[in-house]
C-alpha cells in the first residue's frame, strides 16, 4: 500500500493555498494600521497572537469594550449574486457599531472565515470588504483565522464571524443613565436592511420563487447594500458630549433594542409616521409581513438612535452629511406602562 494514500489535500484541505494568501492579507492589514498597532517585536499577520500597544493612547482610566457578531444569512444573498466584496463591510459594521453605543473608540478587529473550500478570488473579495470596513471604522485589521472545512460546508458555503475591541475612558462611558424626560429621540438613517432579518427575507424569496436575474436585479442589489458604519460621526458626537445615550438598531428592531439602553424611570415615545422608510422595506412589507413583525425584525430605515437634549440637535445635524442627516422621531417621557410607546403608523 502506498505511504502517500492519505494527505490533508486529498481530504479537501489545501494548506498551500491558504498559506500563499498570507502576504495578500498582510498587505490589507498594513492599510489599516493606526496608533497602537505598530508593535515592532512581533508580526501580527502570520503569527500566533496579535499585539496592540494601548499605552500610546494615554487614557487615564482605560476600559476595554468588546463585541462579536456575524453577517447571518445575508451571506446567501452574496452567494446567489456571486458578489463578495461588500459582505466584509457588513461584518465589521455589525461589531464596531455596537462598540460606539457606549462611546468606545474601535481599536482592532479580527475575523473568522469558515469555508468548504478556499477559492482565492472569492476569499480575496471577502477580505477586501473586511479591510474596507476597518478603514471606514478607523480600526486595525489585526488578524484572523481561516478554517477550510469540507463536509461541514458545501464547496460554495461559508460563514463569517468578527470580533472587535474598543477603548474608552471610564469617566466617559455612555451608559444611557443620563437619558432624561424631554430628551429628543433622534434617528440616523440606515443604508438599507443592514444585516438582520435575512432568514425572513430569504423565506419570501423562496416561497415567491424570486431568483436573482435581470428582472429582480435591483431588489437583490438593495438587499446587499452594506451596513452603514457610524463610527466617524458618533465619535465626534461623543468628543463634544452632545448625546446622553445611543442605540444600534440590529436584530429585534426598534421594539427590542431601544429599551436596552433606557434607565428605569423613563419611556421612549416614538411617532412611527415620522420614519423615512427605505424602499426595500416597503417591498418586504408588501410581500406579506405585518407592521409589528417589521418593527421587531428590521430597522425599517432607522439604523442608529441618539438621545439628546433639544438644544444640541442643530449641532448634531451639522456632524452628518448626505443621506444620513439625522431627524427627530420622538421624545423621552416620564415612565409609562412600558419602556417604549408607539404612536402613528409607519408609512411603508
Amino acid at each position: 500500500m502506498s505511504k502517500n494514500k492519505f494527505t490533508y489535500k486529498k481530504s479537501g484541505v489545501d494548506i498551500t493555498t491558504t498559506n500563499n494568501l498570507v502576504k495578500y492579507i498582510s498587505n490589507l492589514s498594513n492599510k489599516t494600521k493606526i496608533l497602537g498597532s505598530k508593535v515592532k517585536s512581533f508580526k501580527n499577520i502570520g503569527g500566533f497572537g496579535s499585539l496592540f500597544d494601548l499605552s500610546q493612547y494615554n487614557i487615564k482610566n482605560p476600559v476595554l469594550v468588546s463585541s462579536t457578531d456575524g453577517v447571518g444569512t445575508k451571506l446567501e444573498i452574496a452567494n446567489e449574486m456571486k458578489k463578495y466584496d461588500t459582505i466584509g463591510i457588513d461584518l465589521v459594521a455589525m461589531c464596531v457599531n455596537d462598540l460606539i453605543v457606549q462611546g468606545a473608540k474601535p481599536l482592532f478587529f479580527l475575523d473568522y472565515i469558515a469555508v468548504g473550500k478556499v477559492i482565492p478570488s472569492k476569499y480575496k473579495d471577502i477580505l477586501k470588504g473586511i479591510s474596507k470596513g476597518c478603514e471606514i471604522a478607523k480600526c486595525y485589521l489585526a488578524g484572523g483565522e481561516t478554517a477550510e472545512m469540507p463536509g461541514v460546508y458545501s464547496k460554495n458555503g461559508f460563514d463569517l464571524a468578527g470580533f472587535s475591541v474598543g477603548v474608552i475612558d471610564k469617566k466617559k462611558i455612555v451608559s444611557g443613565e443620563k437619558i432624561k424626560n424631554g430628551d429628543l429621540i433622534i434617528c440616523i438613517p440606515s443604508s438599507g436592511v443592514h444585516s438582520n432579518g435575512f432568514s425572513l427575507i430569504r423565506k419570501i424569496l423562496k416561497d415567491k420563487k424570486i431568483k436573482f436575474n435581470k428582472k429582480n436585479k435591483k431588489i437583490f442589489e438593495s438587499l446587499l447594500i452594506p451596513t452603514k458604519i457610524y463610527v466617524k460621526e458618533i465619535s465626534k458626537l461623543n468628543e463634544q458630549s452632545l448625546i446622553n445615550g445611543a442605540c444600534n438598531i440590529t436584530g429585534g428592531g426598534l421594539i427590542e433594542n431601544i429599551p436596552r439602553v433606557l434607565p428605569g424611570n423613563v419611556t421612549a415615545k416614538i411617532d412611527l409616521s415620522k420614519i423615512k422608510v427605505n424602499k426595500i422595506f416597503s417591498w418586504i412589507k408588501n410581500n406579506g409581513v405585518a407592521e409589528k413583525e417589521m418593527l421587531r425584525t428590521f430597522n425599517c430605515g432607522v439604523g442608529f438612535v441618539l438621545f439628546a437634549k433639544k438644544n444640541n440637535f442643530k449641532k448634531i445635524i451639522n456632524i452628518f452629511s448626505g443621506s444620513f442627516k439625522p431627524y427627530v422621531i420622538g421624545e423621552i417621557i416620564k415612565k409609562s406602562h412600558s419602556k417604549i410607546q408607539f404612536v402613528g403608523n409607519v408609512k411603508f
